[in-house]
């Protein structure tokens, strides 16, 4: 029971795309994650996401809108929905889901796919 502080946690690595543990409760995970570029189309057909941005501009695509996001603002996927995320620029994101999730949820990808419970 130690008290987080999530700046610092950011400051601590530099690599994009790939979420780090931070927290855990209930059976989810809390990641944070440095993003820029597009992010492949994906879904998560038992799981459902939520992102919230901490620093900068993001958005997360669907076949049929997009959902643009600035600090403090959260959107929640559901389970199946095919997306995508992006950045123009480097954006720090608070993911929250459930514990063993892979990040690129039905596709294995060389460069995005990130080893599971990676912690900071």
């Amino acid at each position: 029971m130690e008290r987080i502080n999530i700046a610092e946690k950011f400051a601590r690595f530099s690599e994009q795309w790939q979420p780090k543990v931070v927290a855990e409760l209930n059976g989810q995970e809390v990641k944070l994650v440095k993003v820029q570029g597009t992010f492949p189309w994906h879904h998560h057909d038992d799981v459902e996401e939520m992102f919230l941005v901490w620093r900068g501009r993001f958005w997360v695509e669907f076949r049929d809108r997009i959902v643009e996001l600035g600090p403090g603002e959260l959107v929640v996927v559901p389970r199946g929905v095919e997306h995508r995320t992006a950045a123009d620029e480097e954006a720090e994101v608070i993911l929250l889901e459930p514990a063993g999730v892979l990040n690129t949820g039905n596709e294995l990808d060389e460069k995005f796919t990130a080893p599971m419970g990676a912690k900071i």
